[in-house]
């Protein structure tokens, strides 16, 4: 049973976390994983494999500390405090990179590459480290059976302003001489982060007594083990999940790949940008509520199905229209991995040993986070494009697979 101040300040917290995800959102459409940084990234190097590790690193930085954060997460009486500073790790380097681009021209594109290189992995840490207090903070301040919807509408939040921001960042980076251009996104993502934060900051949490009471280091990783051994359905998701970092490995492929075998502008792939985030604003609700109501391992076969059709129709399309399904695509792909991924996550567990689970499912998960995008990096250079599509294609159908003989059983 959801506890009573949780309760009573529910809509205030639903409200404030809304708004957090909204002005993140907009940060992130004028610094996009996707598009954006690789696209900054390409004026440095031509390299396919340093391109496709840009979202994989954000991907592995978030996943790979949770775990190690735990055991502390479990123990804390309010997780409020320690999402509130790992936070603001995940947030400061967007000035880097602003200032980054600033000095560019003065400090040669190869020491400009690996201090950008530097930046994203420390983004990607100050997520990690965030993500499982703030994963736990959620699941203790929204109750578990509007938890998808709740994450749903976040995310929609989050791609309705990110939408809006990836069409003024096209048209900033056509419209305004480089480096400046990129100065200017990475600025105004900053600006839209520390909005972000603001909003965080006001979210109303009880204290409660530790989950866990003194637990041992030793201890804490003998029950970890325990997990794995003992709960098949859970060990069945973590391989699903690390499927799936190989059936959506051309996702980081698609913008490059338009700009190069197509010729599509830069403020057209601004506009493509939209579409995606227009997409997944549609998307997010909708499946956050379907998954609620009819399972939330239903949405995630269709999903797997829009990963598998983006790829695919990316590979044949004959001219660059075709690019704009292929990003519809991609968006309902993302939500099923991103929304209804934490959706089913945070069904696992206790309060006591949620924290655990929420580890285990995302750092388990993180060599093949990491090792796919090196994969289709190198399928890339050395086969061209359509090599890394085709192999998305054949992960993105073994993983449906294996979630429709877990249905069966």
């Amino acid at each position: 049973m959801q506890n009573q101040p949780a309760v009573n300040h529910l809509r205030f917290n639903i409200f404030v976390n809304l708004m957090d995800g909204a002005f993140f959102g907009l940060a992130l459409g004028f610094a996009s994983f996707v598009t954006i940084i690789p696209l900054f990234v390409n004026t440095l190097t031509s390299s396919a494999l340093l391109i496709g590790l840009i979202p994989a690193i954000h991907a592995v930085g978030w996943q790979l500390p949770q775990l190690l954060t735990a055991n502390r997460v479990s123990r804390l009486r309010r997780f409020k405090p320690m999402v509130i500073w790992m936070t603001s790790q995940e947030r400061l380097p967007f000035i880097g990179l602003a200032a980054l681009a600033w000095f560019l021209p003065n400090i040669g594109k190869g020491t400009a590459l690996a201090i950008t290189f530097l930046l994203l992995i420390w983004q990607g840490l100050g997520a990690g480290f965030a993500a499982n207090p703030w994963l736990s903070m959620v699941a203790k301040i929204i109750p578990a059976d509007i938890r998808g919807t709740f994450l749903g509408a976040q995310s929609a939040a989050a791609n309705l302003l990110a939408s809006l921001s990836a069409i003024l960042a096209g048209l900033i980076l056509e419209r305004l001489a480089h480096p400046t251009n990129y100065v200017m996104c990475f600025l105004l993502a900053s600006l839209a982060m520390g909005v972000s934060w603001f909003f965080l900051s006001l979210t109303r949490e009880h204290e409660n007594p530790p989950s866990v009471p003194g637990e041992t280091s030793q201890t804490f990783w003998k029950d970890v083990l325990a997990i794995l051994r003992q709960h098949a359905d859970f060990r069945m998701f973590i391989l699903v999940r690390s499927l799936l970092a190989f059936a959506t490995l051309a996702f980081a492929f698609f913008t490059v790949y338009a700009v190069r075998i197509h010729g599509v502008s830069e403020a057209r792939i601004g506009l493509m940008t939209g579409v995606l985030m227009g997409t997944q604003i549609a998307a997010n609700p909708i499946m956050g509520w379907l998954g609620d109501r009819w399972g939330h391992r239903s949405i995630m076969e269709g999903g797997v199905l829009a990963c598998i059709a983006s790829a695919a129709i990316a590979w044949w399309a004959p001219n660059p229209n075709w690019f704009f399904l292929v990003f519809v695509l991609v968006g309902v792909g993302n939500v099923s991995v991103w929304t209804t991924g934490l959706a089913m996550t945070l069904e696992f567990g206790d309060e006591a040993d949620r924290p655990a689970y929420i580890g285990l499912a995302n750092t388990l998960v993180a060599p093949s986070t990491i090792l796919a995008p090196f994969l289709g990096g190198w399928l890339v250079d050395r086969s061209g494009f359509p090599a890394a599509f085709g192999l998305s294609i054949l992960c993105g159908i073994v993983t449906l697979v294996v979630l429709l003989i877990i249905r069966k059983k």
